[in-house]
């Protein structure tokens, strides 16, 4: 799935983004660091309001008004593209990157059809296209996610889908242009179960046949253990562990992460009640200080009150822990 390379394809290097109030600059999300191979599949996931989504959208430039980028590096192919103008960003979205919603008709014009949309998501970045070949690209797009019929289908308007079919569709616009990176924010979020399994499966296809990177942002560890080959961990703005799926969901170094993974169902036996991380996650305006996490933290330390942890790096994995689960060696 992965492509081992040398230089990724996208880094994020001490991302923060604020939202203005009246009482101040309220912190989403705080020195992010994500580094994605083309063609690797790297989940975000964390609580609501962990800053997943916010992190997704200040990497695709779609921060507005009272939120703000402040600080950080977005380097796409070696690019920062905080340094792009609005239009230079223009010509980059819907073309070498891409984003998934979680509410396809954040994509879908309701009044277009499906056909409309998908040629102008074409000859919007390549005119020289002729509109037979966009409209075979169109047709291709929906047979690989699974559309029945596709080209008959063009023809409908996004009311005539099910849900599960306009996510579909959605991603199929996302892939036109043959993207190097789609962020995915909490795309099967709302569907059955069936066809979210349909969905990951084609998303997997698509990144091993076209070396297509991707974030996919989830509250879901259960997905990340199927699709992800990194993980990401998210609390209160900050990565507090990242690593190669399988190490750190076998193995995970952060008592947060250990607590998401004792709440998924498949963790308790039949007829033990559901588990979950007592307390609340901390709002914008009332992060403690200290570790975020210490107020709900049974392993927190007296310094975890007051100290920040510092990010450790061990080999290819991070956390950012003064009593970790597993203590693993910066050297190694």
């Amino acid at each position: 799935m992965t492509t081992t390379t040398t230089t990724p394809l996208l880094e994020v290097r001490g991302l923060h983004t604020v939202f203005h109030t009246e009482e101040g600059a309220w912190p989403a999300v705080s020195g992010v660091d994500l580094s994605i191979q083309p063609g690797e599949i790297v989940g975000l996931v964390g609580e609501s309001g962990s800053g997943k989504s916010v992190t997704g959208f200040s990497i695709f430039g779609l921060i507005d008004p009272p939120g703000e980028v402040i600080a950080g590096e977005v380097l796409f192919q070696g690019q920062d593209l905080r340094s792009l103008t609005e239009e230079q960003m223009r010509r980059l979205r819907g073309n070498r990157i891409a984003m998934i919603f979680q509410d396809p008709l954040m994509t879908l014009n309701p009044v277009l059809r499906i056909e409309e949309q998908m040629l102008e998501a074409i000859q919007t970045h390549h005119p020289e296209v002729s509109r037979a070949a966009a409209l075979q690209r169109c047709v291709q797009a929906l047979e690989m996610v699974g559309i029945p019929a596709p080209a008959s289908r063009l023809r409908n308007f996004p009311h005539e889908f099910s849900g599960g079919m306009r996510q579909r569709v959605a991603i199929a616009i996302a892939m036109l242009n043959q993207p190097a990176l789609i962020i995915c924010d909490e795309p099967t979020t709302a569907l059955d179960v069936t066809i979210q399994g349909q969905i990951l499966y084609r998303m997997q296809e698509i990144c091993r046949t076209h070396g297509t990177a991707l974030v996919w942002i989830t509250h879901d560890l259960g997905v990340i253990a199927e699709l992800a080959d990194k993980v990401a961990v998210m609390y209160a703005g900050k990565i507090v562990e990242s690593g190669p799926v399988a190490q750190v969901l076998d193995a995970p170094a952060h008592p947060y992460t250990r607590g998401l993974l004792d709440s998924l169902p498949g963790a308790i036996q039949p007829g033990e009640r559901l588990r979950q991380i007592s307390g609340m996650a901390p709002t914008l305006s009332n992060r403690p200080a200290g570790c975020a996490f210490a107020p709900r933290c049974s392993r927190a330390l007296p310094q975890c009150a007051t100290a920040e942890p510092d990010r450790t790096v061990a080999g290819g994995r991070t956390y950012r822990c003064f009593a970790p689960l597993v203590a693993l060696d910066p050297a190694a």
